[in-house]
């Protein structure tokens, strides 16, 4: 699967951004999708993960009740909606596919990741 991130932009302390994913191939519904990032002198960090029915999903606690990851099957895509923004949250953005059977897996480490998107800046101004 190839995979390209959209999305990304410059958003002032508090605003709201939406980033995309669009993914290749027939048999999307077959990955688990996510959302990492990394900042500037720090390491990847999981964000977001939805399984491939899109029934389950988890999210990082630095994110909880502001990001939201929701899958379209039928477009191919993955979305990560961003609200309550804050400088900390400046990065840049990757979506990630890992090809998982089972439609209800949802993945949080990098590792189990194989399919990676070229990656969206996100910056916040305070």
């Amino acid at each position: 699967v190839q995979l390209q991130a959209s999305g990304g932009g410059l958003v002032q302390a508090g605003g709201s951004l939406t980033l995309s994913c669009a993914a290749s191939g027939s048999t999307f519904r077959r990955y688990v999708m996510a959302w990492f990032r990394q900042a500037p002198g720090k390491e990847r960090e999981f964000v977001a993960t939805i399984s491939g029915s899109g029934v389950n999903k988890d999210t990082a606690d630095s994110v909880k009740g502001r990001f939201t990851i929701a899958r379209d099957n039928v477009k191919n895509t993955v979305n990560l909606q961003m609200s309550a923004l804050n400088p900390e949250d400046t990065a840049i953005y990757y979506c990630a596919a890992a090809w998982r059977i089972h439609s209800n897996v949802v993945l949080t480490q990098i590792a189990s990741y194989t399919a990676w998107g070229q990656g969206t800046q996100v910056t916040v101004s305070s």
